[in-house]
Protein backbone atom coordinates (compact mmCIF):
# COMPACT_ATOMS: atom_id res chain seq x y z
CA UNK A 1 0.00 0.00 0.00
CA UNK A 2 2.84 2.50 0.70
CA UNK A 3 3.64 4.74 -0.05
CA UNK A 4 1.20 7.04 -1.15
CA UNK A 5 0.29 11.13 -1.33
CA UNK A 6 -3.29 12.90 -1.80
CA UNK A 7 -3.81 16.03 -2.56
CA UNK A 8 -6.44 18.76 -3.05
CA UNK A 9 -6.50 22.03 -4.71
CA UNK A 10 -9.81 23.35 -3.10
CA UNK A 11 -13.05 22.71 -2.36
CA UNK A 12 -16.12 25.08 -3.61
CA UNK A 13 -17.26 25.98 -7.45
CA UNK A 14 -14.89 25.93 -9.56
CA UNK A 15 -15.58 27.86 -13.08
CA UNK A 16 -15.64 25.60 -16.08
CA UNK A 17 -12.74 27.57 -17.82
CA UNK A 18 -10.52 27.25 -14.91
CA UNK A 19 -11.58 23.46 -13.87
CA UNK A 20 -9.44 21.78 -16.19
CA UNK A 21 -6.01 23.66 -15.16
CA UNK A 22 -6.64 22.81 -11.39
CA UNK A 23 -7.17 18.91 -12.32
CA UNK A 24 -3.96 19.72 -14.47
CA UNK A 25 -2.46 21.62 -11.51
CA UNK A 26 -3.14 18.75 -8.84
CA UNK A 27 -2.37 15.92 -10.70
CA UNK A 28 1.21 17.39 -11.38
CA UNK A 29 1.93 18.35 -7.21
CA UNK A 30 0.71 14.33 -6.67
CA UNK A 31 3.76 13.41 -9.19
CA UNK A 32 5.49 15.61 -7.54
CA UNK A 33 5.12 14.33 -3.70
CA UNK A 34 5.01 11.12 -5.34
CA UNK A 35 8.70 11.55 -6.82
CA UNK A 36 9.81 12.57 -3.03
CA UNK A 37 8.49 9.43 -1.53
CA UNK A 38 9.64 7.00 -4.23
CA UNK A 39 12.80 8.32 -3.71
CA UNK A 40 13.22 7.70 0.00
CA UNK A 41 11.59 11.50 1.20
CA UNK A 42 9.62 11.51 4.22
CA UNK A 43 5.80 12.09 4.33
CA UNK A 44 6.45 15.31 5.39
CA UNK A 45 8.85 15.91 2.89
CA UNK A 46 5.98 14.85 0.19
CA UNK A 47 3.31 16.99 1.35
CA UNK A 48 5.47 19.93 1.79
CA UNK A 49 6.99 19.66 -1.73
CA UNK A 50 3.54 18.78 -2.93
CA UNK A 51 1.61 22.27 -1.29
CA UNK A 52 4.55 24.16 -2.99
CA UNK A 53 4.07 22.87 -6.71
CA UNK A 54 0.50 24.61 -5.51
CA UNK A 55 1.75 27.76 -4.26
CA UNK A 56 3.89 28.09 -7.67
CA UNK A 57 0.78 27.56 -9.47
CA UNK A 58 -1.44 30.58 -9.99
CA UNK A 59 -4.82 28.51 -10.68
CA UNK A 60 -4.95 28.19 -6.81
CA UNK A 61 -5.80 30.26 -3.88
CA UNK A 62 -2.80 29.99 -2.13
CA UNK A 63 0.87 30.96 -2.83
CA UNK A 64 0.79 33.12 -5.83
CA UNK A 65 -2.37 33.30 -6.41
CA UNK A 66 -4.30 34.10 -3.47
CA UNK A 67 -7.48 35.97 -3.43
CA UNK A 68 -7.21 39.56 -1.92
CA UNK A 69 -8.45 41.05 1.75
CA UNK A 70 -10.85 43.89 1.65
CA UNK A 71 -7.84 46.69 1.38
CA UNK A 72 -6.76 44.13 -1.75
CA UNK A 73 -3.82 42.87 -0.25
CA UNK A 74 -2.71 39.40 0.02
CA UNK A 75 -2.79 37.90 3.48
CA UNK A 76 -1.61 33.94 3.64
CA UNK A 77 -2.00 31.31 6.37
CA UNK A 78 -0.81 28.00 6.19
CA UNK A 79 0.51 24.76 8.47
CA UNK A 80 2.19 21.25 8.97
CA UNK A 81 1.95 19.08 10.98
CA UNK A 82 3.91 15.44 11.76
CA UNK A 83 2.29 12.66 12.68
CA UNK A 84 5.19 11.02 14.35
CA UNK A 85 5.97 13.54 17.24
CA UNK A 86 2.78 15.64 16.85
CA UNK A 87 5.49 18.44 16.13
CA UNK A 88 3.46 21.63 13.88
CA UNK A 89 4.19 24.84 13.07
CA UNK A 90 1.91 27.69 11.11
CA UNK A 91 1.83 31.00 10.11
CA UNK A 92 -1.02 33.34 9.66
CA UNK A 93 -1.47 36.57 7.54
CA UNK A 94 1.73 36.59 6.64
CA UNK A 95 2.59 38.74 2.84
CA UNK A 96 5.48 38.63 0.86
CA UNK A 97 6.36 34.92 0.88
CA UNK A 98 6.57 32.83 -2.02
CA UNK A 99 5.85 29.51 -0.02
CA UNK A 100 4.29 30.05 3.47
CA UNK A 101 3.97 26.36 3.93
CA UNK A 102 7.90 25.95 3.91
CA UNK A 103 8.25 28.73 6.72
CA UNK A 104 5.26 27.01 8.93
CA UNK A 105 7.79 24.20 8.29
CA UNK A 106 10.48 26.27 9.58
CA UNK A 107 8.37 27.00 12.58
CA UNK A 108 8.18 23.28 13.59
CA UNK A 109 11.83 22.45 12.93
CA UNK A 110 13.46 25.73 13.94
CA UNK A 111 11.21 27.34 17.11
CA UNK A 112 9.25 26.24 20.22
CA UNK A 113 6.03 27.80 19.17
CA UNK A 114 3.45 25.95 16.70
CA UNK A 115 1.92 29.30 14.88
CA UNK A 116 3.40 32.84 14.08
CA UNK A 117 1.55 35.25 12.78
CA UNK A 118 1.84 38.50 10.80
CA UNK A 119 5.29 40.59 11.41
CA UNK A 120 6.13 38.45 13.82
CA UNK A 121 6.08 35.83 11.58
CA UNK A 122 7.75 37.99 8.54
CA UNK A 123 10.57 38.82 11.07
CA UNK A 124 11.30 35.16 11.90
CA UNK A 125 11.12 34.63 8.08
CA UNK A 126 13.80 37.29 7.25
CA UNK A 127 15.79 35.98 10.34
CA UNK A 128 15.62 32.36 8.37
CA UNK A 129 17.10 34.10 5.05
CA UNK A 130 13.65 33.32 3.75
CA UNK A 131 13.72 35.82 0.60
CA UNK A 132 10.39 38.17 0.55
CA UNK A 133 9.15 39.01 -2.61
CA UNK A 134 6.82 41.92 -4.13
CA UNK A 135 3.31 41.57 -3.11
CA UNK A 136 2.34 42.39 -6.89
CA UNK A 137 4.35 39.06 -7.64
CA UNK A 138 1.21 37.15 -5.55
CA UNK A 139 -1.64 38.93 -7.62
CA UNK A 140 -3.15 37.71 -10.37
CA UNK A 141 -5.28 39.32 -12.73
CA UNK A 142 -8.20 36.81 -11.74
CA UNK A 143 -7.32 37.94 -8.04
CA UNK A 144 -8.02 41.34 -8.89
CA UNK A 145 -11.18 41.19 -10.80
CA UNK A 146 -12.95 38.87 -8.11
CA UNK A 147 -11.54 41.64 -5.43
CA UNK A 148 -13.32 44.52 -7.68
CA UNK A 149 -16.45 43.17 -8.30
CA UNK A 150 -17.32 41.90 -4.45
CA UNK A 151 -16.54 45.24 -3.39
CA UNK A 152 -19.53 46.85 -5.70
CA UNK A 153 -22.60 47.65 -3.66
CA UNK A 154 -24.91 44.98 -5.38
CA UNK A 155 -22.47 42.41 -5.13
CA UNK A 156 -24.97 39.39 -4.69
CA UNK A 157 -23.69 37.65 -1.09
CA UNK A 158 -24.37 33.57 -2.78
CA UNK A 159 -21.96 34.48 -5.82
CA UNK A 160 -19.98 35.99 -3.30
CA UNK A 161 -17.56 32.99 -2.56
CA UNK A 162 -18.35 31.42 -6.50
CA UNK A 163 -15.28 31.38 -8.48
CA UNK A 164 -13.08 31.12 -5.92
CA UNK A 165 -9.74 28.74 -6.65
CA UNK A 166 -9.23 26.80 -3.57
CA UNK A 167 -7.11 26.75 -0.35
CA UNK A 168 -4.70 23.95 -0.89
CA UNK A 169 -3.51 20.89 0.70
CA UNK A 170 -1.64 17.51 0.57
CA UNK A 171 -1.65 14.26 3.06
CA UNK A 172 1.03 11.57 2.86
CA UNK A 173 2.42 8.05 4.34
CA UNK A 174 5.96 7.21 3.31
CA UNK A 175 7.31 3.88 3.58
CA UNK A 176 8.00 4.00 7.05
CA UNK A 177 4.12 4.25 7.72
CA UNK A 178 4.58 8.12 8.92
CA UNK A 179 1.75 10.62 8.28
CA UNK A 180 2.11 13.89 7.92
CA UNK A 181 -0.30 16.75 6.43
CA UNK A 182 0.23 20.17 4.68
CA UNK A 183 -2.44 23.20 4.39
CA UNK A 184 -2.01 26.60 2.64
CA UNK A 185 -4.21 29.17 1.64
CA UNK A 186 -5.20 32.90 0.54
CA UNK A 187 -8.00 32.93 2.89
CA UNK A 188 -11.73 33.70 1.80
CA UNK A 189 -12.53 36.57 -0.93
CA UNK A 190 -12.62 40.25 0.75
CA UNK A 191 -11.77 39.18 4.16
CA UNK A 192 -11.38 41.76 6.93
CA UNK A 193 -7.58 42.06 7.50
CA UNK A 194 -5.87 39.89 10.19
CA UNK A 195 -8.89 37.46 9.52
CA UNK A 196 -7.51 33.63 10.63
CA UNK A 197 -9.11 31.09 9.27
CA UNK A 198 -8.97 27.00 10.29
CA UNK A 199 -5.87 26.57 7.69
CA UNK A 200 -3.33 27.57 10.32
CA UNK A 201 -5.55 26.03 13.72
CA UNK A 202 -3.94 22.25 14.70
CA UNK A 203 -7.09 20.43 14.25
CA UNK A 204 -8.47 22.70 11.48
CA UNK A 205 -7.04 23.05 8.68
CA UNK A 206 -5.06 19.48 9.30
CA UNK A 207 -4.22 16.84 11.92
CA UNK A 208 -1.78 14.01 11.45
CA UNK A 209 -1.15 11.44 14.06
CA UNK A 210 0.63 8.04 13.14
CA UNK A 211 -1.91 6.15 15.56
CA UNK A 212 -5.15 7.58 13.25
CA UNK A 213 -4.11 9.15 10.64
CA UNK A 214 -3.83 12.64 8.74
CA UNK A 215 -6.36 15.12 7.30
CA UNK A 216 -6.16 18.56 5.20
CA UNK A 217 -9.22 20.27 4.80
CA UNK A 218 -10.51 23.06 2.73
CA UNK A 219 -14.11 24.53 2.60
CA UNK A 220 -15.61 27.51 4.89
CA UNK A 221 -13.14 28.35 7.34
CA UNK A 222 -14.93 29.39 9.76
CA UNK A 223 -17.50 26.52 9.84
CA UNK A 224 -14.19 23.98 9.69
CA UNK A 225 -12.95 25.63 13.15
CA UNK A 226 -16.33 25.60 14.90
CA UNK A 227 -16.27 21.85 14.51
CA UNK A 228 -12.79 21.02 14.22
CA UNK A 229 -13.10 18.97 11.11
CA UNK A 230 -9.83 17.38 10.99
CA UNK A 231 -9.13 16.19 14.07
CA UNK A 232 -12.88 14.95 13.95
CA UNK A 233 -12.46 12.70 11.20
CA UNK A 234 -9.64 11.04 12.75
CA UNK A 235 -11.76 10.63 16.08
CA UNK A 236 -14.39 8.75 13.63
CA UNK A 237 -11.07 7.15 12.12
CA UNK A 238 -10.11 6.15 15.93
CA UNK A 239 -13.34 4.66 16.44
CA UNK A 240 -13.12 2.44 13.69
CA UNK A 241 -14.87 3.94 11.01
CA UNK A 242 -12.47 3.39 7.21
CA UNK A 243 -11.20 6.84 5.90
CA UNK A 244 -13.92 7.37 3.62
CA UNK A 245 -16.73 7.01 6.28
CA UNK A 246 -14.79 8.97 8.37
CA UNK A 247 -14.07 11.73 6.42
CA UNK A 248 -18.05 11.98 5.21
CA UNK A 249 -19.28 11.68 8.64
CA UNK A 250 -17.43 15.15 9.86
CA UNK A 251 -18.35 16.39 6.22
CA UNK A 252 -22.00 15.46 6.96
CA UNK A 253 -21.78 16.79 10.90
CA UNK A 254 -20.12 20.21 9.86
CA UNK A 255 -23.47 20.70 6.92
CA UNK A 256 -25.78 19.73 9.55
CA UNK A 257 -24.09 21.75 12.63
CA UNK A 258 -23.12 24.97 11.23
CA UNK A 259 -24.40 24.59 6.98
CA UNK A 260 -20.80 24.54 6.08
CA UNK A 261 -19.34 22.84 2.63
CA UNK A 262 -15.92 21.69 2.15
CA UNK A 263 -14.00 18.84 1.55
CA UNK A 264 -10.86 16.95 2.55
CA UNK A 265 -8.09 14.46 1.83
CA UNK A 266 -7.53 11.29 4.59
CA UNK A 267 -4.98 8.51 4.48
CA UNK A 268 -4.36 6.21 7.69
CA UNK A 269 -1.59 5.09 8.19
CA UNK A 270 -1.75 1.67 6.11
CA UNK A 271 -1.81 3.90 2.88
CA UNK A 272 -6.01 3.53 2.66
CA UNK A 273 -6.97 7.00 1.21
CA UNK A 274 -9.67 9.23 0.20
CA UNK A 275 -10.70 12.34 -1.36
CA UNK A 276 -14.45 13.55 0.04
CA UNK A 277 -16.28 16.46 -0.44
CA UNK A 278 -19.57 18.17 0.21
CA UNK A 279 -19.29 21.20 -2.55
CA UNK A 280 -19.57 20.90 -6.12
CA UNK A 281 -16.41 20.16 -6.98
CA UNK A 282 -13.13 19.71 -5.15
CA UNK A 283 -9.86 19.41 -7.95
CA UNK A 284 -8.10 16.26 -6.03
CA UNK A 285 -5.50 13.88 -6.87
CA UNK A 286 -3.82 10.59 -5.20
CA UNK A 287 -0.83 8.97 -6.52
CA UNK A 288 -0.14 5.13 -4.90
CA UNK A 289 1.69 2.19 -6.49
CA UNK A 290 2.46 3.83 -9.60
CA UNK A 291 -0.92 5.01 -10.35
CA UNK A 292 -2.10 8.45 -10.48
CA UNK A 293 -5.73 9.02 -9.52
CA UNK A 294 -7.79 11.98 -9.92
CA UNK A 295 -11.00 13.62 -10.17
CA UNK A 296 -13.38 16.94 -9.92
CA UNK A 297 -16.85 15.86 -9.33
CA UNK A 298 -18.25 14.26 -7.23
CA UNK A 299 -18.29 9.98 -8.12
CA UNK A 300 -15.52 10.98 -10.56
CA UNK A 301 -12.63 9.40 -10.57
CA UNK A 302 -9.94 8.84 -13.12
CA UNK A 303 -6.89 6.46 -13.16
CA UNK A 304 -3.40 6.70 -15.50
CA UNK A 305 -0.39 4.77 -14.88
CA UNK A 306 2.88 7.57 -12.85
CA UNK A 307 5.34 6.08 -15.10
CA UNK A 308 3.30 7.83 -18.27
CA UNK A 309 3.61 11.05 -16.94
CA UNK A 310 7.04 10.67 -15.83
CA UNK A 311 8.35 10.63 -19.61
CA UNK A 312 6.09 13.66 -20.07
Amino acid sequence: MLPVVVVHGGAGHIPKERSERSTEGVCSAARAGYIILQGGGSSMDAVVGAVTELENNPNFNAGCGSVLNVKGDVEMDAIVMDGKSLGSGAVSAVRNIANPIQLARLVMDKTSHVCLTAEGAGQFARSMGVPEVPQESLITEYSRMRWKKNLEPEANPVEFQMGKMGTVGAVAVDSEGNVACATSTGGILNKMEGRVGDTPCVGCGGYADNSSGAVSTTGHGEAIMKVILARLILFHMEQGQSVEAASDLGLAYMKSRVDGLGGVVTVDPQGHWAARFSSGQMAWAAAQKDTLHYGLYTGEHFTQSTEMLLID
